[in-house]
């Protein structure tokens, strides 16, 4: 049976004036993504500043989150952090226990930039190991440093039955083609494209679907590409959707993720742009590119016939 394609978005964490979790905003935030057609939520991601919250805070959102959801789309959460392996498995279960359907692996925080592949190897199975038999999933994250999985080694992982899940940021469809053959007897594992200028390639590949930080501007428009990308009847528009993606691509990556948290101010949801990441300033000339894009933004979605309007 055909699997269902899945817009599963990098959420975001607003925070107040004084730097502080804003959770009314935060209910808010989950419940729009759920509205624009998102699939499950990826909670306490590089986009939700997660190397700025605390122990206590990455647990915190990512109850809250939960909760808000009520099992209308499955959760996932980072769990592992800079620390000793047993401080890693600990913390996994901490994660766990907020009721998430799996918990994130980083990639990069388990082996060292310079550290070997046989290292990260080994670690991931102690990790294994130490977190009785939690659904596990892995993050191409690029903060520390970006590392990507060979194929051979997300086989590896997958076997085992624990990984449901895996976010490719490789930003090359052939790169998926191969993981998503090595892994393809595995009917519980879900690979995720990040790139949003592959998406559709990489959806033909067989990606399960997309979870990028496009969602953090216009998740409706990203739902809409995952139910629509092999509908032959909407070639014209899919290509023309995938085209708007590729040239906005600068424009949502620059000051990510304060530009994100402007536009979504912006259209209309009580969140504000608050960021504990040092990303830079929110500049005359980039309110500007974000003011038009949102014009931009509500051309094509009104193009489509999707509704957009937001109730705060």
């Amino acid at each position: 049976m055909k699997k269902e394609k899945k817009f599963v978005p990098v959420m975001l964490t607003p925070f107040n004036e004084q730097g502080a979790i804003d959770y009314a905003a935060l209910t808010r935030l989950t419940e729009y993504y759920i509205e624009a057609g998102a699939k499950g939520l990826f909670a306490n991601c590089l986009s939700s500043e997660m190397f700025e919250l605390s122990d206590a805070e990455r647990i915190a959102i990512t109850k809250h989150i939960v909760d808000v959801a009520g099992g209308a789309v499955p959760v996932v959460s980072t769990g592992t952090f800079e620390g000793s392996s047993q401080y890693q498995a600990d913390f996994v279960k901490r994660i766990y226990d907020t009721g998430v359907n799996a918990v994130i692996a980083i990639s990069s925080i388990l082996a060292k930039a310079d550290e070997s592949d046989e290292i990260l190897n080994e670690r991931v199975f102690k990790l294994f190991d130490n977190t009785d038999k939690i659904p596990l999933g892995f993050y191409e994250c690029p903060v520390p440093y970006k590392r990507v999985l060979s194929a051979p080694q997300l086989r590896s992982f997958v076997s085992t039955g624990r990984l449901l899940y895996y976010k490719d940021t490789s930003l090359s469809v052939e790169a998926i083609r191969q993981k998503l053959e090595a892994t393809k007897e595995f009917d519980a594992f879900e690979l995720y494209d990040a790139h949003m200028a592959n998406a559709v390639p990489s959806l033909q590949a067989g990606c399960i679907g997309l979870s990028c930080i496009q969602g953090n501007f216009v998740p409706e428009l990203v739902a809409w590409l995952c139910d629509n990308f092999d509908d032959q009847s909407q070639a014209e528009q899919v290509a023309r959707v995938q085209q708007f993606f590729i040239n906005k691509m600068d424009v949502m990556h620059e000051v990510y993720p304060l530009v994100a948290k402007y536009f979504l101010h912006r259209k209309g949801l009580p969140i504000g742009i608050y960021t504990r990441r040092n990303v830079g300033d929110l500049n005359d000339g980039i309110r500007r590119k974000i003011e038009n894009l949102m014009v931009e933004c509500d051309e094509m979605l009104s193009h489509l016939g999707i509704n957009t309007k937001i109730v705060a």
